[in-house]
């Protein structure tokens, strides 16, 4: 059979046509891979892009000295990309090229909302990161999956609270999804599950003529009732429910001291 096709002018055209064109193919990867490793194309400038407030200058230029080797055609980007991701505070990364010269690098940084208990912070996004920070953060405590629905409901809470110039200084929500605030006074205000928004709206308004005038004394305010909410006293004493529909008119309890634990209350 293989005597046959030399006598076949047509089979031999057709391999030595397909052996020209894989030779060829193979011509111009290696001239295109000789030519794309030569140093007439070096990065020449790397810009780095973004507002930074904690990457610092020399965590920078040692990811750029380590990373970004090569010409410009053969840096890898993606290599670069999770370096850069690596570093403290960064949140996003991009990484491109500029031609003929340059790469640009663009940092987009993370913002610090809170404390996640005390194994790192939240940013803005509700996204839990590691790094380290000074500044005076509200500390966030939930179940692992909770970071972006606190951070959600953070921002609710603390803008309700700004109306009498309350500040959140922790926020806890349990396993059973109930939310419990501390603000900056020491006071606790316990939410429960259910309509958290609309029971702490009802007592901000009344807030200045109940509470607010006794609040050092106060340990926690549970306001979980249909009506109104119970107070405790930091001496561990429980002052009674009062009906929040009397704004204005002071903490009055009832006769009957109330025990959180055993009044009627919804969750």
């Amino acid at each position: 059979m293989l005597a046959d096709a030399w006598d076949r002018p047509a089979v031999l055209n057709a391999v030595a046509n397909t052996l020209y064109g894989v030779a060829t193919v193979l011509g111009l990867y290696a001239l295109f891979f000789l030519v794309i490793h030569l140093p007439v194309f070096p990065v020449k400038e790397v810009r780095v892009l973004g507002t930074l407030s904690h990457v610092t200058r020399e965590q920078v230029e040692a990811t750029v000295r380590r990373q970004l080797t090569g010409n410009f055609f053969t840096v890898d980007l993606p290599g670069a990309r999770r370096a850069f991701e690596r570093l403290p505070w960064v949140r996003r990364v991009e990484v491109r090229r500029v031609w003929p010269d340059r790469l640009h690098v663009v940092l987009d940084e993370h913002v610090a909302l809170a404390r996640w208990g005390d194994t790192g912070l939240v940013n803005t996004h509700g996204e839990v990161f590691s790094a380290a920070s000074d500044e005076k953060l509200p500390v966030f405590i939930g179940p692992p999956d909770s970071a972006h629905e606190i951070a959600r409901q953070y921002t609710v809470f603390r803008d309700e609270l700004a109306r009498v110039r309350l500040v959140p200084t922790q926020l806890v929500l349990s396993p059973r999804r109930a939310w419990e605030i501390r603000v900056s006074s020491g006071l606790v205000l316990k939410l429960g599950r259910d309509q958290v928004n609309a029971r702490l709206a009802t007592f901000m308004s009344v807030y200045e003529g109940t509470v607010a005038p006794v609040s050092s004394r106060l340990d926690y305010v549970d306001l979980r009732y249909p009506n109104g909410f119970a107070v405790r006293l930091s001496d561990g004493r429980t002052e009674g429910r009062t009906d929040a529909r009397t704004e204005g008119r002071g903490v009055r309890p009832n006769p009957r001291a109330v025990d959180p634990k055993t009044t009627e209350r919804r969750t």
